[in-house]
């Protein structure tokens, strides 16, 4: 996967040069250029935080065809917009930074034609099942807040699991070029590679997705997609409450619940003699936890957490927030729910991506195989938060919470979704392709802008052939006259050292 990243064409070299000098040039001449690109804005509204992404891609293109790139991304500052639940104009106000540095960085020609859209995942699910009047009038008030902005408003809306699953592995493949290939010359290819199934772990649900031969037994989990002329059969399931944040608060109400609340409370994922004190609010006030709740249940009580860094018990408990027991299924991963067996090569990403880098800053190493993930995991859940904190400092906030996180995609990965030794190897961890963010705001935005086409493209150019070769032209004599530039001053250099002389 790495290889096919580092393939970019000489002409996306060209028109990055030319969307450099959009945001900084004045020159009617750039302008005109500039022209040559339109963009789109994303706003993923996910359950810890949003980031926005700007994408551009040639404003001529054919048939709904471009090749679309990342411009650039800005993270917003505070928690997701479903945490400003009770807090009126909290979250629009959160948007406004990001949405300000878009107005710059977009040209004011292209402003009316960049739509923009915002998605909101699991967060917004959980508050939808918990106070669906909330969450509608944090949609209504994000969306009122894009709308007095100078693009072009295409709606706020609450994906579903299965529409991010799929938008993810869409993403994932249209960057490795497996759909289409924009060969050298300037014509579309079809690359004859198989897709990547992508894995995705969020804050408040994990997605797996990919393409399979065998029968999908539930059809809740079949989707078809037809692009470029070809069909595509893929599997899609989004496990609600099993993102990184629901996971921990899972796992913290088994332990109450196991232990109870009256005495101090043993956490065998977190590190030996790391301690805490927490408000029962913190684990129980979540749709993904509320079952769990305590009878009779005090608000104001704290509870006492102690940790004592154990990987067999952190196991052991991890393990029970999962049901592998019943499947109503030939085969099930966890939770009653079907799933094909898993085939081809994976790009896991989001937190995937951190708690694979922290192991390897940490610990030393590189997962590749179950057994490298078991010992890596016990690795980690035997260090004490000074140790971690010592080689990763700037994870202060979180480092109590990798064990488990480890031991959770453990878990997940090996006896959930049935990655073995031989699969487990096909599994790429990566944050970005190229320098396009990995996640499902791109194939999002793909779909809905109608840049992926359903019928075939093979051998129609993006750029028309006059615009091509003005862009060479104009490349290479930007070339020239800088290097002339160059020598000039080099010449004035050398004739006023002589006049001293």
């Amino acid at each position: 996967l790495t290889t096919r990243l580092r393939e970019v064409p000489v002409f996306l070299i060209i028109l990055a040069w030319l969307d450099f000098h959009c945001v900084i040039s004045h020159s009617s001449f750039v302008w005109l250029l500039c022209m040559y690109f339109q963009y789109g804005i994303v706003l993923d509204a996910g359950s810890s935080h949003t980031a926005m992404f700007i994408y551009k891609w040639p404003a001529d293109k054919q048939n709904g065809t471009g090749i679309v790139t990342q411009h650039s991304e800005c993270h917003v500052k505070g928690g997701g917009i479903s945490s400003y639940a009770g807090q009126k104009g909290g979250a629009a106000h959160s948007l406004e930074e990001c949405m300000e540095n878009a107005v710059q960085e977009i040209p004011k020609a292209r402003h009316s034609l960049t739509p923009v859209y915002l998605g909101a995942t699991a967060g917004m699910r959980l508050l939808n099942i918990s106070n669906p009047t909330v969450s509608d009038e944090i949609l209504k008030e994000v969306g009122d807040k894009l709308k007095a902005y100078p693009f072009h408003f295409k709606g706020a809306t609450i994906l579903t699991g299965q529409e991010e699953g799929a938008y993810g592995w869409v993403t994932v493949n249209y960057l490795l070029e497996n759909f289409i290939k924009y060969g050298f010359v300037g014509h579309w290819l079809f690359p004859g590679r198989n897709t990547v199934g992508a894995l995705d772990f969020g804050g408040a649900s994990t997605q797996i997705t990919f393409e399979t031969g065998e029968k999908v037994e539930d059809s809740n989990n079949l989707m078809m997609l037809r692009l470029y002329g070809r069909n595509y059969r893929i599997y899609t399931q989004s496990f609600l409450c099993y993102g990184r944040d629901q996971m921990l608060r899972q796992l913290l109400a088994h332990l109450v619940k196991t232990q109870g609340s009256d005495g101090p409370i043993v956490h065998p994922c977190y590190p030996s003699n790391y301690n805490v004190s927490m408000g029962p609010d913190a684990i129980f006030d979540s749709p993904c936890t509320a079952k769990e709740r305590p009878i009779p249940y005090t608000a104001e009580k704290k509870l006492q957490i102690q940790g004592s860094g154990n990987y067999e018990h952190c196991l052991g408990n991890m393990s029970m927030i999962f049901s592998f027991q019943a499947c109503p299924y030939s085969k099930c991963s966890f939770n009653k729910v079907f799933q094909p067996n898993v085939s081809g090569k994976f790009m896991a990403f989001s937190a995937f991506f951190y708690i694979h880098s922290f192991l390897q800053s940490t610990t030393g190493i590189t997962v590749t195989t179950p057994v490298l993930l078991e010992e890596a995991a016990i690795t980690v859940c035997n260090m004490s938060f000074q140790e971690m904190l010592e080689k990763v400092p700037e994870q202060k906030s979180r480092l109590q919470d990798y064990c488990a996180a480890t031991v959770f995609m453990q878990v997940l990965l090996l006896k959930g979704y049935g990655f073995d030794q031989l699969s487990f190897p096909q599994i790429s961890f990566q944050k970005k392709a190229g320098d396009t963010s990995v996640g499902w705001a791109l194939g999002y935005m793909l779909s809905l802008s109608s840049l992926l086409p359903s019928e075939s493209v093979a051998l129609r150019k993006a750029l028309r052939p006059g615009v091509w070769n003005t862009l060479i032209f104009l490349f290479t004599v930007l070339i020239s006259v800088a290097l002339l530039s160059v020598f000039l001053l080099m010449f004035r250099k050398k004739k006023g050292s002589d006049v001293a002389l």
